[in-house]
């Protein structure tokens, strides 16, 4: 099943500096990183994956696939993965609903929508392209029920897409957990150069209690480093008191420009991680496998 493990990492110095906004390449990712996806389900482990789905047409994701291509990938994530929580980005509430309908009554989901907030100061749904789809978000998918569901709270653009941090409680399992999508570079229309992701990060790691916790998504940013001169984003307790899932040196490319976008943090003890092309999006999927002490 080719997981593999990854030492801790420590954060390097944070300074501040102010963002130029740039443009992303991006294409399809092709290929899954390392043969099929399968994880066995063991009593006191859980499974978490997060995966930015590409899925709003408008955000050059028109060539990544159909929608029906992009909820078989859902679905092999939890079947042939064995993640039991999903978090997911760039997805449309029809597509989380009918793959939590085709998982079964005891699959939960929890679904945000992206709010565009115009010049005028006027909010409205970003929407996935087809109608049939509705409208494009972030969401938790889990096998087990979700409580305490909650949006927290942080600093977003003036104007432009605004995104989100969403957490819930996993009794089954005694952990929360927190799906992320951040805002990169340029997101505010009004003020391109103005930086959120360093609020942002923030907020996420304020809010996630403990060691017993799973959080992260597509954070937009790549970890800090000597390479990174956005290192300055990262709180510098975010690497300190989790252990982010590849925490390896160079870290492994989640998106097809070769950053690494998307990452996965816990307080628990780590048994594996997996980052997996899928083929119908610009983003891999990130696993992470840790030991939750319930079994």
């Amino acid at each position: 099943m080719l997981w593999t493990r990854t030492p801790s990492s420590r954060p390097r110095g944070r300074r501040r500096l102010a963002a130029v906004a740039s443009a992303a390449v991006l294409a399809v990712a092709a290929g899954d990183g390392g043969g099929p996806l399968r994880s066995p389900a063991e009593a006191g482990t859980l499974t978490v994956a997060t995966w930015n789905m590409c899925g709003v047409r408008d955000w050059n994701c028109a060539g990544t696939g159909s929608g029906e291509a992009k909820r078989r990938r859902m679905e092999r994530l939890a079947t042939g993965a064995g993640a039991r929580v999903l978090f997911l980005q760039e997805t449309c509430a029809a597509d989380v609903e009918a793959v939590r309908a085709s998982l079964g009554a005891s699959w939960h989901a929890e679904f945000r929508a992206y709010l565009r907030r115009g010049r005028d100061g006027r909010r409205t749904a970003v929407r996935c392209g087809a109608p049939e789809r509705g409208r494009a978000g972030y969401a938790l998918l889990s096998a087990y029920p979700l409580s305490s569901v909650r949006t927290v709270s942080a600093l977003q653009p003036t104007v432009g897409v605004r995104r989100g941090i969403l957490c819930a409680f996993v009794a089954a399992h005694d952990v929360t957990v927190c799906a992320a999508h951040l805002t990169p570079r340029g997101g505010d229309r009004a003020h391109p150069s103005w930086e959120f992701r360093d609020d942002q990060l923030k907020a996420l790691v304020d809010a996630v209690p403990g060691k017993r916790v799973v959080y992260g998504g597509d954070l937009n940013v790549d970890p800090p480093g000597e390479h990174n001169p956005l290192s300055w984003v990262w709180p510098e307790n975010a690497h300190r008191a989790h252990r982010e899932c590849d925490a390896s040196r160079p870290a492994r490319a989640t998106h097809v420009s070769g950053h690494k976008l998307d990452h996965l943090f816990t307080g628990l003890p780590v048994l594996g991680c997996r980052v997996s092309g899928t083929g119908v999006s610009d983003h891999r999927a990130v696993l992470i496998r840790v030991d939750t002490g319930t079994g």
